[in-house]
């Protein structure tokens, strides 16, 4: 694979970001991509190791060491159409996902994993570029007709291969874009919605219908999708957030954190947000609750409005700066990353929680009153919090955003129509055989079926519950899996 030596003379190079002070001052992506010949050097890095654990760590199952090879080689064409045989959308892994596949590298032993993340996303972009990504309707078609509900990866990957198969399909979406979390959920300096847009009219152009507004179980019945489509895949997320109990949660300036990011989106995007309940960090002390990606997220929205500080709080404890590798690996390690949006600034805590927050007359919050825990493990292992006695703290607090995750998709409506069986934590019940819920014409795919997860896995999630549905409406599939 590659040159057989290029791991040995050649160092782990990645892409740039735009300077720290340049970037905040907007909302465009600031990934700087390599120049060919240094990508081509990247991929000379993919050693010949006998295993390609990156396989098992990429959930579509990226053929990466093959595309690897290809662009070290310059056949950059062969190298696309290898990658879009596992994933539909690799503009958008390549730029948001965490790159399990590095983590999973044999190189990551020698803590400079290959790039992967980068080759995946210039291959693509490149693709776009030179004009190869065309529209790829069917020879024929089946006559079925398939209702998908929720356009974010899963979504969009599942109508795609779909409509690849001959069906006629038709995405059902809320909101007034088609996207998800893709749209609004993501910043747009992590992602350009353009890239969306891009694909929609792929997708068009290959049968695929959007219909923007169309909230199924609210404005929708879902009966009448019952009634006019052979089959219904649901791919609407798990939407149902983590909510923060205890005193002062009513007050004003304690939003969640999707509330906010939608908001500076649609901002983003041209739309005008009202400036009553608007949210804003502008000039205001934030505390993010929540250490995950879409507390980072907010961290990067709130500096590039002007936060007065940031502070991110988070209830585990700090990660150790560095992975036990020989361990854990292939697995994805535990260990301390710090985003571009945390580098940008911010203040982060670890092992806290949120006693109470308090406000002013007008009950507007100025303060979060926390404490600090400690985690102890029983004879079996098992973990349980305790507060360490008198170690509490104040801090200044003028906007709190929630960002402690979700608990499994929004029960009312649409699930509560079909009358669908759900799982012990809520979600759609299904396997990731059949992808089918307990009505055999319903099939549930991405976060509404596994929970909240990575776009990657929602992208995978789309791709089998089509081909699950293509064999349900016509007893075989030729969809890959």
């Amino acid at each position: 694979m590659g040159k057989p030596t290029g791991f040995m003379e050649i160092r782990r190079q990645d892409r740039p970001y735009v300077k720290v002070a340049e970037r905040v001052k907007n909302y465009r992506e600031f990934l700087q991509p390599l120049p060919d010949e240094a990508l081509q050097k990247q991929g000379a890095r993919c050693m010949d190791c006998g295993i390609p654990f990156c396989h098992n760590g990429c959930p579509v199952n990226n053929q990466i060491p093959d595309w690897n090879n290809m662009v070290y080689r310059g056949r950059w064409r062969e190298a696309l159409e290898t990658l879009h045989s596992t994933n539909n959308f690799p503009e958008f892994t390549g730029r948001v996902c965490p790159a399990p596949c590095e983590a999973a590298c044999t190189l990551t032993i020698n803590d400079d994993p290959v790039t992967i993340k980068t080759i995946e996303c210039q291959i693509v972009d490149k693709g776009w570029t030179e004009g190869w990504i065309e529209a790829q309707p069917p020879s024929s078609r089946t006559g079925k007709k398939v209702a998908v509900v929720g356009s974010g990866p899963a979504g969009l990957a599942a109508s795609q291969q779909l409509a690849r198969a001959g069906h006629a399909v038709t995405l059902f979406e809320k909101a007034d874009r088609i996207g998800g979390l893709l749209r609004y959920g993501i910043p747009d300096f992590k992602m350009d919605k353009k890239l969306i847009d891009r694909r929609m009219a792929q997708m068009t152009a290959e049968g695929v219908t959007f219909r923007t507004g169309c909230h199924v179980g609210v404005n929708v019945p879902a009966e009448t999708l019952m009634a006019e489509f052979d089959a219904v895949l649901l791919t609407a997320g798990a939407e149902h957030p983590r909510d923060l109990p205890g005193p002062g949660r009513d007050l004003d300036g304690v939003p969640f954190a999707m509330d906010y990011l939608i908001q500076q989106n649609r901002r983003v995007a041209g739309d005008t947000v009202p400036d009553k309940g608007a949210i804003l960090a502008t000039g205001k002390h934030v505390v993010v609750i929540g250490g995950g990606d879409t507390g980072s997220d907010c961290i990067g929205t709130a500096n590039r409005q002007g936060a007065a500080s940031i502070t991110q709080l988070e209830i585990l404890p700090k990660p150790p700066e560095k992975e036990n590798t020989p361990l854990v690996w292939p697995d994805w390690p535990l260990k301390l990353r710090t985003s571009s949006s945390q580098e940008e600034g911010s203040e982060r805590d670890w092992s806290v929680v949120t006693k109470s927050l308090s406000g002013t007359a007008a009950g507007q919050v100025h303060a979060l009153h926390g404490a600090r825990v400690q985690w102890k493990a029983d004879g079996k292992g098992n973990l349980s919090l305790e507060e360490k006695t008198g170690d509490t703290f104040d801090l200044k607090a003028d906007l709190v955003l929630l960002a402690m995750g979700f608990l499994h998709p929004v029960r009312e409506g649409l699930l509560a129509d079909l009358k669908l069986e759900l799982d012990a934590r809520g979600h759609v019940k299904a396997d990731t055989v059949k992808y089918q819920s307990s009505n055999p014409k319903v099939f549930a795919a991405g976060d509404m079926r596994r929970g909240q997860s990575l776009v990657v896995w929602a992208i995978r999630e789309g791709r089998q519950a089509a081909r699950a549905v293509d064999e349900y409406l016509m007893g075989s599939s030729d969809l890959p899996r």
